[in-house]
């Protein structure tokens, strides 16, 4: 089947279409492209034809089972307990309306759209039906489908996790794990609140993080942040080596700490840690909501032209293999993009 056709119709009249699926947890070796059934959207529901989208750590974690500390036991009961329960990674497509079900006004075949899968994945395939009354918006018109498909992942993550902290002008951010999918995002949208931003990278990433918006930088491969005594009103958490009791002192009084990435411990502490310090620890992980308004809102930057795509590198979907390897390294910056057609 030519990928840039409509799926062919098999014999039984069933349409079919071209995905990256895995069918047991381990390496990347174990997802493959193969042909199964394309989705019809139900009532409510769009059609989306997938020209992007990202795999990110959330899609390394899933597939490898590699998960923080003690949530082996808890992810396998979304995950599946021996094998995958959902077959299509992906959290999130940038594409083009191809049908729309029964009831749907709001959009119509042909519009430009970004949407956020979330935890249901699916994104790694030709096709996707999505609610059309969840996270779903029309594809910032200054953004062609591979650099709008950024705006998810990362994006909605940061936005989620900032939120909670309710930043204000003035505030000072110290983002850990700054040049990632979500740190990049998070740089860029505390400074449109009006926040002084700290980022904490390796120092070959310097004049990224610097060209997003960092005011300050922290090369951890040289420094600990939490060893010189400056305190800061937020501190977020995005690599998952900055636990409440290593960094309390590094938060100012009524702060907060976002752990984007906790262990069982951090969780299970957090709302002791927060009643005992006055300080807010929090997290969210797989279980974070997103809304219409919250992807317009980020569509709406991005044609301001305040917010920046980052893609490390962009690979086919015949070549997703290659894409896991590379996000298993633990290296990439900002967002690997899998270019679907």
């Amino acid at each position: 089947m030519n990928p840039l056709q409509p799926a062919a119709a098999t014999a039984t009249g069933a349409r079919t279409m071209k995905a990256a699926t895995y069918r047991r947890f381990g390496g990347p070796d174990v997802v493959r492209v193969e042909e199964i059934a394309q989705p019809a959207p139900r009532a409510g529901e769009v059609l989306i034809k997938v020209m992007a989208s990202t795999v990110s750590v959330a899609d390394h974690r899933v597939r490898s089972r590699n998960v923080p500390k003690g949530l082996v036991a808890l992810t396998a009961l979304t995950l599946g307990l021996f094998r995958p329960r959902t077959r299509v990674l992906g959290m999130d497509v940038a594409g083009v309306v191809e049908s729309v079900g029964e009831g749907v006004t709001a959009f119509r075949p042909g519009d430009e759209v970004i949407a956020m899968l979330g935890a249901k994945f699916g994104g790694h395939a030709e096709y996707v039906s999505v609610p059309a009354k969840g996270p779903i918006a029309t594809k910032p018109r200054n953004m062609g489908f591979e650099e709008a498909v950024t705006l998810l992942f990362g994006g909605l993550t940061a936005k989620s996790f900032l939120g909670m902290a309710a930043i204000k002008t003035g505030d000072t951010v110290l983002i850990n794990g700054a040049s990632g999918a979500v740190g990049t995002a998070a740089i860029q949208l505390a400074k449109h609140l009006g926040a002084h931003v700290t980022a904490v990278s390796s120092g070959a990433n310097r004049e990224l993080v610097e060209s997003l918006g960092a005011d300050g930088f922290i090369d951890y491969t040289a420094a600990d942040f939490t060893a010189d005594g400056t305190t800061y009103d937020v501190v977020m958490d995005c690599v998952g080596n900055a636990p409440f009791a290593r960094v309390q002192g590094s938060i100012a009084p009524g702060g907060a700490l976002l752990l984007v990435i906790a262990d069982l411990k951090g969780m299970l502490g957090a709302r002791g840690q927060s009643r005992r310090s006055g300080k807010l620890v929090t997290f969210g992980g797989l279980k974070l909501t997103y809304t219409a308004d919250d992807v317009a809102y980020l569509v709406s930057l991005a044609e301001e032209g305040k917010y920046q795509a980052v893609i490390d590198r962009t690979y086919n979907l015949a070549d997703v293999v290659e894409a896991h390897r590379f996000v298993d390294t633990g290296r990439k910056r900002g967002n690997v993009v899998l270019r679907v057609p």
